[in-house]
């Protein structure tokens, strides 16, 4: 990546490129049907009536339905015990119609999440928050049965727009179990030399400008200014936050962790938010639900 001039940065569709993935995935699960009269089964669990959880799930539901794969619902109630939804879940895992198995956090204060994550069967994590699947993650020579969503869909991005992480030098901005680590192993398997800066870092910025490649996920908006972008990096914003906004009818308008204004005039590349990361998210668990499917059926 050079410091030639260049008037803005190329901004990554990622609606564009999760569209594109849909459409290749519609025709996987279309000749998945013909050869085998089957199709892959994505069993999403939402427990209680949270309104921010119920939109990312009907999302979801709409996205398995536009590729042809089969969404197995399960709404339930906001006061089911514990030891009731582990029966849920292990339910799902005995289905052989169920490929992948989704349960939408948070859950409700009485439930410990971790205990309801680790009865998904490894082979149906296709959120790929399992210690085992992270623990592949980590491992030289050994691979994930699946990788998390959000990371995957960050290195896709890359591998689309043409680029290589190979050598390179990226930075990941926040160390979260979702999105931070599991991306800084991924670009670590990749071959990249990767820092990870947070919250206790000193001098993050100094990190920061030394990267071909930074990847943004510490929920701190317009964080990452201008100045602390090496010219023509790769600037991928996993960001989304909520700033007032009194011109929107909603009062908000959504912004990355980037300052978009100021670092698309430096950046060789940048993802917007929304429209970039977001997308990209659904795009892999349909993937994910896919190879799972692929592993029984094909």
């Amino acid at each position: 990546m050079s410091d030639s001039d260049h008037k803005s940065a190329i901004i990554i569709d990622g609606k564009a490129v999760a569209q594109t993935i849909r459409s290749e995935i519609a025709g996987e699960v279309r000749r998945m049907s013909e050869a085998h009269g089957k199709v892959p089964g994505l069993a999403v669990v939402i427990v209680g009536h949270r309104k921010d959880s119920q939109s990312y799930v009907s999302m979801k539901r709409k996205a398995c339905a536009e590729v042809g794969i089969k969404s197995i619902d399960l709404d339930l109630p906001e006061d089911i015990s514990e030891s009731d939804l582990i029966s849920k879940v292990r339910e799902l895992n005995a289905d052989q119609q169920v490929h992948g198995i989704l349960v939408q956090l948070p859950l409700p204060k009485h439930i410990n999440e971790e205990n309801i994550l680790s009865e998904i069967s490894l082979e149906k994590d296709v959120d790929g928050f399992h210690p085992l699947n992270i623990g592949k993650l980590a491992m030289k020579g050994r691979d994930p049965l699946f990788v998390p969503c959000t990371p995957k869909g960050c290195l896709e991005l890359l591998s689309r727009s043409g680029i290589s992480v190979k050598g390179k030098t990226a930075v990941v901005v926040g160390r979260s179990n979702i999105v931070g680590l599991p991306v800084s192993l991924l670009l670590l398997k990749a071959d990249a030399t990767v820092s990870v800066v947070h919250s206790r870092t000193k001098d993050p910025e100094s990190f920061i400008r030394q990267a071909d490649i930074v990847i943004a996920a510490a929920g701190q908006p317009l964080m990452i200014k201008g100045s602390w972008i090496k010219p023509g990096a790769a600037v991928i914003d996993v960001g989304t936050n909520s700033v007032e906004d009194a011109t929107k009818k909603s009062g908000y308008r959504l912004v990355g962790d980037v300052d978009f204004e100021e670092v698309s005039k430096v950046a060789g590349w940048i993802t917007p938010v929304p429209g970039g990361v977001g997308p990209m998210t659904v795009a892999m668990l349909l993937s994910n639900t896919l190879d799972s499917a692929k592993r029984v059926i094909a």
